[in-house]
């Protein structure tokens, strides 16, 4: 690409003062992250002997495969030390794995492409390919799997960069599921800084780990104190913060459950009461109750207005009886096909399938197959609804924890939607 370097052409490269002397050599490139911008380059380290130093990109003259050209040769000799959002090509990028978003996977970086702009030179393009010797290539490096920077969310793995590292909605396009299947693969530094980057959403990193692997959840939970656990927690439904809780230490669950707020906490102590490999350590407690002489309309109006709820749990609305026992249930495709004057009562299946909170899981899979459910209400000894199971609830239990690495088994390709016009 013409007037265009990679980095791997320039870092080992002499740098020559302003009459072609030279007076070091570059150790590695320095830019910002300006969000859905290019980073811009802002300077370069230079080595000087045994010592590096700070080269201001104001004072390049010229880049080229040769070197790089000063303005002068008279340099800050001052030990070089990073500034807080500095970003270093060489020892961040190059070598190390940013996230694909297209594709939601982990890309290895062999080298990163710097193009003239307005401003200055920014990183424009990402190599994903390893390059071959310099004697078998051909055609430059044309071909060789340069990719938009933009089609990247880089994790730098230093914590003095994080203001200039936002998600920027590149993240934020994925699925929580999608970012928790990242984590599960991350290693220690990319699980780090990808936590970073999702907890600037505390519902979105909440979201997320409801869908960590149990064993993966305890491990980045355990990095943190009892509060830190407790807020994330406080985000979660009741059930997995319940399942999340069962996982910790048992020395850790007291502190962490004290460190809820009251009303999460009286929830998942309920939940915590039961077997987990039962309907009632299974269910949710978020469930839409409506009396039978409610019309259909409003019904559907606290459809609409349980925004609390989770949308797992809002497939059908339950009919209670004046004594809150279970008289019914309404799915919420009829309800929605009702006439909206109809009265609740005269719609619902008045015998709705239920399960006690002792039954055990398999049996309620079973039971949901057999009768095409796609939720099932755990009900007491006097038919009062506790909570809720789900289909995908029951999926978690019955799909083997290993299914990912089973001989064969492939992640089903994922394709997040594609950003609004003039977005990154």
């Amino acid at each position: 690409m013409e007037g265009s370097l990679g980095l791997a052409e320039v870092v080992g490269r002499p740098l020559f003062g302003r009459h072609g002397e030279v007076v070091g050599r570059v150790s590695d490139v320095i830019v910002r992250l300006r969000g859905p911008e290019y980073p811009l380059v802002t300077g370069v380290v230079g080595e000087l002997g045994q010592r590096e130093v700070f080269v201001p990109a104001d004072q390049v003259e010229r880049w080229g495969a040769e070197g790089v050209t000063l303005t002068s040769g008279r340099l800050d000799v001052r030990a070089f030390e990073r500034r807080g959002g500095e970003v270093l090509l060489r020892t961040d990028v190059l070598g190390h794995r940013l996230i694909d978003v297209r594709e939601a996977e982990f890309v290895r970086v062999y080298d990163v492409l710097l193009e003239p702009v307005a401003a200055g030179w920014a990183v424009t393009r990402v190599g994903t390919r390893r390059r071959r010797p310099r004697w078998l290539r051909r055609g430059g490096r044309t071909g060789s799997g340069w990719r938009d920077w933009k089609s990247f969310e880089p994790l730098i793995g230093h914590a003095a960069t994080v203001p200039g590292r936002r998600v920027h909605g590149r993240l934020g396009r994925l699925k929580p599921a999608v970012l928790a299947d990242l984590l599960e693969e991350a290693d220690r530094g990319e699980s780090r800084d990808l936590l970073r980057a999702v907890g600037a959403d505390p519902e979105l990193e909440a979201d997320v780990f409801e869908e960590l692997e149990p064993d993966v959840q305890a491990r980045l939970l355990l990095k943190r104190s009892d509060a830190e656990i407790a807020a994330v927690l406080e985000r979660m439904a009741a059930d997995d913060a319940a399942d999340a809780v069962g996982e910790l230490p048992q020395e850790r669950r007291q502190p962490v459950l004290d460190a809820l707020g009251a009303k999460q906490r009286l929830r998942v102590l309920t939940l915590l009461g039961f077997h987990p490999a039962s309907a009632g350590g299974l269910m949710s407690l978020d469930v839409l109750t409506f009396p039978g002489s409610g019309t259909a309309e409003e019904a559907f109006a606290a459809v609409r207005d349980a925004g609390a709820l989770q949308p797992e749990s809002l497939t059908s609305v339950f009919v209670t009886a004046e004594d809150h026992r279970l008289a019914g249930v309404v799915p919420l495709v009829e309800l929605v096909q009702a006439d909206p004057a109809r009265r609740l009562g005269d719609l619902a299946d008045a015998d709705p399938v239920r399960v006690g909170p002792d039954a055990d899981v398999e049996d309620v899979a079973l039971l949901m197959t057999d009768h095409n459910l796609l939720v099932v209400p755990v009900v007491d000894d006097g038919d009062r609804i506790l909570g809720l199971i789900t289909v995908d609830d029951v999926l978690e239990v019955i799909v083997p924890r290993d299914w990912r690495q089973r001989a064969g088994a492939t992640r089903p390709p994922y394709r997040p939607p594609a950003p609004p016009p003039g977005s990154a």
